[in-house]
């Protein structure tokens, strides 16, 4: 019971804060919150590309907007999100901006280091984008144990893939149904449906059969005849709530679970 008191204290006295967002908390109040009130951080990832109708910022602007909604939910503050990442065969497009390998994984190790020095236990990466994933889960995992942190890193789009299936009865793509109703969802005036055209989708191609630089699109299905952009604001509001949901829990669980297994407990 006393414990239970004590947990509602903090949330109540963090929720007192001006915001949960890093960018805008004053030093002293980051002081006052770290770790004592919060020891759980999102970090959003994602990287500047081509995204069909959608802004060249995508991949940030939707973990961004997940950690924001989710955060309150995990009790965890908000990290500045990662803008540029490795784009890869779509940074020709114009506006695109990738980062190479090593300058991303330095990048991010200092980054995650940071985090882990000014407090955190739990450091969780909402991954935006799928070029990011090898050198996150790499940098994450090295991270953990040299500052003996719990790391999470969630592609969300892939760990979400059942909800897609859930609320549109298909699969998705880049710049595909999924991820243009998420960004929908965020902000309507954001997709630019009238310059949508279904013939510059192309379905991404299977390993081992053809590759292209750049790639002809820059919406990529995931299967061929899937995936096409709806713009049904009922459903991106509802994928929207289904992606956050499910992650949210994720999180929970995960925390919950190192927790019970006494993983890095505080000395």
């Amino acid at each position: 019971m006393r414990l239970a008191c004590c947990c509602l204290a903090f949330l109540a006295s963090l929720s007192a804060q001006s915001t949960r967002e890093l960018n805008e908390l004053n030093w002293m109040e980051f002081r006052e919150l770290v770790p004592a009130k919060s020891d759980t951080v999102l970090l959003p990832v994602g990287t500047i590309e081509a995204h069909g109708v959608t802004p060249n910022g995508t991949d940030n602007l939707a973990p961004g907007a997940i950690a924001r909604k989710m955060a309150p939910s995990v009790n965890a503050l908000v990290a500045p999100v990662v803008s540029y990442g490795i784009t890869g065969s779509l940074d020709a497009f114009a506006g695109g901006i990738t980062i190479s390998d090593n300058a991303f994984r330095a990048y991010l190790t200092d980054v995650l280091t940071g985090l882990a020095k000014n407090g955190f236990r739990n450091i969780i990466v909402l991954n935006g984008h799928g070029g990011n994933t090898a050198v996150l889960n790499e940098v994450a995992e090295h991270v953990g144990r040299e500052q003996r942190v719990r790391t999470l890193v969630v592609n969300w789009w892939s760990y979400c893939s059942d909800v897609t299936f859930k609320i549109f009865g298909e699969d998705g793509g880049h710049a595909g149904l999924n991820e243009t109703a998420f960004i929908q969802a965020i902000d309507p005036k954001l997709v630019l449906r009238e310059r949508y055209n279904a013939n510059l989708a192309t379905p991404r191609a299977e390993p081992g059969t053809y590759s292209a630089y750049p790639f002809p699109s820059s919406i990529i299905l995931y299967k061929p005849g899937q995936g096409y952009p709806r713009f049904d604001q009922a459903k991106a509001d509802a994928y929207f709530q289904g992606v956050v949901e499910k992650i949210t829990v994720l999180v929970r669980e995960t925390i919950a679970k190192w927790n019970q297994a006494g993983i890095f407990e505080r000395r």
